[in-house]
């Protein structure tokens, strides 16, 4: 019976995850796995399930961009912004906790390197984050280019963040736990045009003052 719960539990993370920019492997296997690996999907469950509440209610502002859109094969507006908060709240969370694993599945190569580094930095200097997303206030999609062979799309994300760098001490270096920051980010999502799955992965990160 064990083993039967755990095997649903993965395949459930797997349907999950293929609601994030449609991020799934193209045949999913029920596997066995530790009870490390089943905690660990356990808390991504359970901080999974107050997303209806957080972005329920994002404003997403019309684009000028949807005759471009057109020609991507399949693109539903609403469902990429959707699956594009659902990944925004996953990538901070993965990237203060030191998920690479995560971050692996719904960054390109070259960003993951780049987030990466970033993150072995910090183990080195024992400089831990605490990030915590608020709630994003309103999307915008703020640019579309289009090539041969890949699609990138850029959306602006207004989101309440707390955002503190500590060092192994507890002392605060960066930021301020009791202090809700308004931030504005633009991230750039690519897809592989001959891919005929709807996976969109994040290719690029911006703050604008």
């Amino acid at each position: 019976m064990d083993l039967i719960f755990l095997g649903l539990v993965v395949a459930l993370i797997l349907y999950r995850l293929n609601s994030v920019l449609g991020t799934r492997p193209e045949r999913p296997q029920i596997k066995i796995i530790t009870k490390k690996e089943f905690d660990k999907i356990y808390d991504m469950i359970q901080n999974k399930a107050h997303e209806d509440e957080k972005f329920g209610a994002i404003k997403v502002s019309q684009t000028p961009f949807d005759k471009e859109l057109l020609k991507i094969e399949g693109f539903d507006k609403n469902a990429f912004l959707r699956r594009a908060s659902k990944a925004f709240e996953m990538i901070l969370e993965a990237f203060s906790n030191r998920d690479k694993e995560t971050l692996k599945m719904l960054t390109t190569v070259k960003l993951y390197e780049q987030l990466s580094n970033i993150i072995d930095e910090r183990t080195t200097q024992n400089i831990t984050s605490e990030s915590d997303l608020i709630r994003i206030d309103e999307m915008e999609i703020v640019d579309v280019k289009i090539t041969m062979k890949k699609a990138h799309i850029s959306v602006k994300f207004q989101s309440d963040q707390i955002n503190v760098l500590k060092k192994a001490d507890g002392e605060v270096i960066e930021g301020d736990e009791n202090f809700v920051q308004q931030i504005t980010d633009v991230w750039t999502f690519e897809k592989d045009l001959d891919s005929k799955t709807h996976v969109w992965l994040l290719s690029s990160t911006k703050k604008k003052q």
